[in-house]
């Protein structure tokens, strides 16, 4: 492992000596800098946003097309903090959150003290249509389909044969890497789960299902709204996480 973090790969938030770190994963397409800006509104915890190549500050780079290369990548070049450290991951961001935590485990690397994974279901109920995959449709197509099904793209994006060109590659890659992702059988991992999800997102069975992937506690607290809820209410998801940091504590 490399000893300095290329900072290509985290985006820091404001510095906070003492408070656990909460490593942040974007959604299919999403950029870091969307959750790094939570750490004005959630003082206990020192934020840093993970940044994917093939958008935002590393738009310029090829993007990963494998949950493979992409956990290996991350394991190999982001030293993780020492003090206790979470992993937060928005729906495609809870599945590499997930994976990266079995990675370390499976490393016999220290563990994030606790996931805290939102708008992803359990990943043995996950649902992908291999025979209609959404990453190979043509650009417009397949914007259009994600609006659809997801909604989370702005109208400004929509509207803009420019913007689309920006952001049409990264959620390509990263549809990529979700359609072609297989669930391994593992043993459970030892840490705690807490999941977030919007009430007319996926079932409230497919949340409680992340229980199968842990020995230890789950947690699970649906939000009115969609599968960007905590776009359209923050407020209540910003104190729901900042009451799951609680129970990551640093040394004294």
């Amino acid at each position: 492992m490399n000893a300095a973090v290329p900072p290509r790969w985290l985006i820091a938030g404001t510095p906070r000596p003492g408070a656990p770190t909460l490593y942040c994963f974007a959604h299919g397409g999403g950029s870091a800098t969307e959750y790094l800006r939570w750490g004005r509104d959630v003082p206990g915890a020192e934020f840093q946003a993970v940044q994917l190549p093939g958008r935002g500050s590393r738009y310029g780079e090829p993007p990963f097309d494998s949950m493979e290369a992409l956990v290996a990548a991350f394991l190999d070049e982001v030293p993780l903090s020492r003090a206790p450290y979470a992993f937060f991951g928005h729906s495609l961001g809870s599945l590499v959150a997930y994976e990266i935590t079995r990675a370390l485990r499976d490393a016999g690397r220290p563990l994030p003290a606790r996931l805290i994974l939102s708008g992803y279901p359990a990943p043995h109920h996950r649902h992908v249509r291999a025979d209609d995959p959404v990453h190979q449709l043509p650009d417009d197509e397949l914007i259009e389909r994600i609006a659809k099904i997801h909604g989370g793209i702005p109208q400004e994006v929509l509207d803009s044969a420019e913007l689309r060109e920006l952001v049409v590659g990264a959620l390509r890659a990263d549809y990529r890497v979700l359609e072609t992702y297989t669930w391994r059988q593992a043993p459970p991992l030892p840490v705690p789960i807490t999941v977030f999800g919007g009430s007319a997102d996926h079932p409230r069975e497919q949340l409680d299902a992340w229980q199968q992937h842990t020995t230890a506690d789950v947690t699970v607290r649906q939000f009115p709204g969609g599968h960007f809820y905590l776009r359209e209410e923050p407020e209540p998801v910003l104190r729901a996480l900042e009451s799951a940091l609680r129970e990551v504590r640093t040394p004294g």
